[in-house]
């Protein structure tokens, strides 16, 4: 019987020893690097699934275990989340904050906690926090291309178009700001042909909300001659509206992102442009930057990739479309 103590007394020691430290080994022999938890704004958005994807892999190939949680577009369930990547001594976080302000206070634990944190795609912009990096899409410049779009598409003629907002989103206020410096420079010392905005309702970021202000707007403006929405699940859902309202002839789409179904529906004629963002360059970059910082290298804390405006041209030759 002492032998046997003594065996399962050895056993427990070992057992204690591998939950120690920031390395573990996965069963081949590698040693793990600890954990990156990914906190997704919202994992229905294709377009930050494949973020997600990326983080994934490229952390794996690297050696980091990778927790990622959908917030679901909720600002509490996302600092759950953070509390929880505390609590697992991650080596690092990423996040698409859910609203640009009321993430600090969750930040701010992971600040103390010594946990860098690293935004990705949307921007934190709340007062006493450390960001220690943020990759994401040069927005502004995205919405001036939006911009640019719809006045090439409204012509001379002008028209009353209609905004799709998503403010709790920095890299959305960034958008839309940068498609009224284009329109109203278009709009400066004319009469006619004037590009109007008849209404600007949040489009929530997503297919439903979309199709709900949308076919709001096109009630209260049955005038109405475009929408800029500012991502592609909420064209998706004022395509939509549109069909419903039997005004997908008269009122044309310009959308931002460049997700699959962004792309098919600009091959479709749904949408006259997008300007496209770049998500897997910004998931494997993001813990690229994470590996340099731990590793004491120098980066650049912020990196913000230029949008390009993909047209039905571009549809009809891209070989990942119907």
């Amino acid at each position: 019987m002492k032998i046997i103590r003594q065996h399962l007394l050895l056993i427990l020691i070992a057992a204690l020893c591998c939950g120690c430290g920031g390395s573990s080994d996965d069963g081949g022999g590698t040693k793990k690097k600890g954990l990156i938890g990914y906190s997704a704004m919202s994992l229905t958005n294709p377009f930050f699934k494949i973020i997600a994807d990326s983080i994934t892999e490229e952390a794996r190939l690297n050696g980091f275990d990778v927790a990622v949680n959908d917030a679901n577009s909720d600002g509490k369930l996302q600092a759950e989340h953070i509390d929880s990547y505390i609590v697992q001594g991650a080596q690092a976080i990423i996040l698409n904050p859910c609203d640009r302000l009321s993430v600090g206070p969750a930040i701010q634990k992971a600040n103390k906690a010594g946990i860098p944190v690293f935004t990705c795609d949307l921007q934190c912009v709340a007062d006493g926090v450390k960001i220690t990096g943020h990759i994401g899409t040069d927005n502004f410049q995205g919405g001036q291309l939006a911009g640019k779009a719809m006045i090439e598409l409204l012509g001379e003629t002008g028209g009353k178009v209609l905004v799709l907002h998503f403010k709790q989103a920095n890299s959305c206020v960034l958008r839309v700001d940068g498609f009224m410096k284009e329109i109203n420079a278009h709009n400066e010392g004319r009469t006619e042909g004037r590009i109007e905005i008849a209404a600007e309702l949040d489009g929530g970021g997503a297919k439903d909300q979309g199709f709900k202000s949308a076919s709001a707007a096109l009630q209260a403006h049955p005038d109405l001659a475009a929408i800029f929405a500012i991502n592609d699940p909420s064209a998706l859902g004022a395509y939509t509206a549109l069909e419903q309202a039997k005004k997908v002839g008269q009122v044309k789409i310009i959308g931002f992102d460049g997700e699959l179904a962004g792309k098919q529906a600009i091959k479709d004629g749904k949408f006259f442009a997008d300007p496209i963002q770049f998500p897997v360059k910004m998931g494997k970059t993001s813990v690229q930057n994470i590996i340099k910082y731990l590793n004491g290298e120098e980066f650049e804390e912020k990196v913000l990739i230029p949008t390009y405006l993909y047209r039905k041209a571009d549809a009809d030759k891209d070989p990942e479309l119907k």
